[in-house]
């Protein structure tokens, strides 16, 4: 083995080591808040392969619970598939309005199907249900969904247990770029630089991530394919390359560029081409975000004085203010069901959460912490992942979009910051 092999592969095993290592670090949530009236469940033992049974039950159990909005109910360690007659009068007298069912059984070819029904115990009708194909490595990935399916007929708005999250962890000098599950787990590492990496934000596809890194000593853009690790520059262009923001469709991002002097903001096709200018400002325009219809552009701007939040048609005309309570207020994301939007206000020295009602103009503080900053939406636009700071290291909190219920994440070693939350499992 001649000397560059030698070190190619100590750089390698190191490289290994090190993504093991972290990646096991993974998120844990404490929950902080609730809902007011929460709808009891109850998640009975699914008969079949019993670790299996374990890891899928559990995830359900956990999806439910966290989102603030369930109430479990104790099982008593009863097992039934979902074809077994329910005894309706027992598990209402036992408090739960809602039950779940199921069983896993094993293939010839080694993968597992997850069946499972929901029952309505008030009604003593069955709700529906669903078969999930899986294997030993998806086991809670079908937990996810079937948690999404609850979600979904009990509350009439779709879950997003089975979405995933990206975010940047700080640990021993390196930043990790990070995808895992909605509730932290199954953490995977898609990028290691000694570099920062900010602005993670994901295509619609869910297949791609933009993000600006600092790996050529200046912010450049990349779009990165998680499933072949492949990524391109999209803009290096002279002066700063920041804030990427996708459009709804795909086929290009917003972008903010100093090449011409101050921060402005462009369009640029996600291949890199056809470059051009959207907005002119003797000003610093920022942090573009494109409605979800794709027909204008939230983002801030200093042209007013103070930075504030302003809206622009998609080719950059018409712009207007849209903040107007305080003298700082950055950070726009618009809801993907386009009613609210979400942004961080200066409010008595605190950098706050807040949500615009974009209907009534109504703006409410969501969060009860210090330093937020990064908001995103979950794609069914109720829960809010922000970064935050506590006892001087960064978090990441989920705050619903009233304020009621909250979440705290976090890695036992490690600064955790730039979270996104990504659009439903493709």
């Amino acid at each position: 083995m001649n000397a560059m092999s030698r070190i190619s592969r100590r750089i390698f095993v190191a490289f290994c080591l090190l993504t093991a290592a972290l990646a096991q670090a993974q998120l844990s949530i404490e929950i902080t808040g609730a809902g007011a009236n929460r709808i009891p469940v109850t998640i009975v033992d699914f008969p079949g392969d019993p670790a299996a049974s374990r890891i899928i039950t559990a995830t359900v159990r956990a999806d439910l619970e966290r989102s603030g909005l369930f109430r479990l109910v104790d099982n008593a360690s009863q097992a039934f598939d979902e074809n077994a007659a329910v005894p309706y009068a027992d598990w209402k007298a036992r408090g739960a309005d809602a039950l779940a069912a199921g069983s896993i059984a094993r293939a010839a070819d080694g993968r597992m199907e997850a069946r499972f029904r929901l029952y309505d115990t008030q009604k003593m009708v069955s709700l529906g249900g669903a078969v999930y194909v899986t294997n030993n490595t998806q086991l809670r990935l079908a937990g996810h969904r079937i948690a999404d399916f609850i979600y979904e007929k009990l509350t009439g708005e779709k879950g997003v247990f089975s979405t995933r999250i990206a975010y940047v962890v700080k640990s021993r000098g390196q930043f990790l770029l990070q995808i895992a599950d909605s509730d932290g787990q199954n953490a995977a590492t898609a990028l290691t630089s000694s570099e920062p990496i900010i602005s993670p934000v994901w295509a619609p596809d869910g297949a791609r991530l933009a993000y600006v890194s600092f790996e050529k000593k200046k912010p450049v853009i990349y779009v990165h394919s998680l499933a072949s690790g492949q990524r391109h520059i999209v803009a290096n262009f002279k002066g700063s390359n920041s804030a990427p923001a996708w459009s709804p469709d795909g086929s290009k991002l917003a972008v903010v560029l100093s090449k011409d002097g101050n921060s402005q903001i462009y369009a640029v096709n996600a291949d890199g081409s056809g470059l051009r200018r959207l907005i002119q400002s003797p000003g610093i325009d920022t942090e573009p975000r494109y409605s979800p219809d794709g027909s204008s552009i939230f983002f801030t701007s200093d042209r007013g004085g103070s930075p504030q939040i302003y809206q622009a048609s998609a080719s950059g005309s018409d712009a207007r203010r849209v903040t107007f309570e305080g003298s700082y207020n950055v950070s726009p994301r618009p809801s993907p069901d386009g009613k609210s939007l979400t942004f961080i206000t200066r409010r008595e020295g605190r950098f706050q959460l807040a949500v615009m009602d974009l209907a009534s103009r109504q703006t409410q503080v969501v969060s009860d912490s210090y330093k937020d900053e990064s908001p995103s939406f979950a794609p069914n636009s109720r829960m809010i992942l922000i970064a935050t700071e506590l006892g001087g290291r960064g978090v990441l909190s989920a705050v619903s979009s009233d304020g009621r219920i909250k979440q705290r994440l976090s890695v036992a070693a490690g600064d955790v910051r730039e979270p996104a939350w990504g659009p439903y499992f493709q």
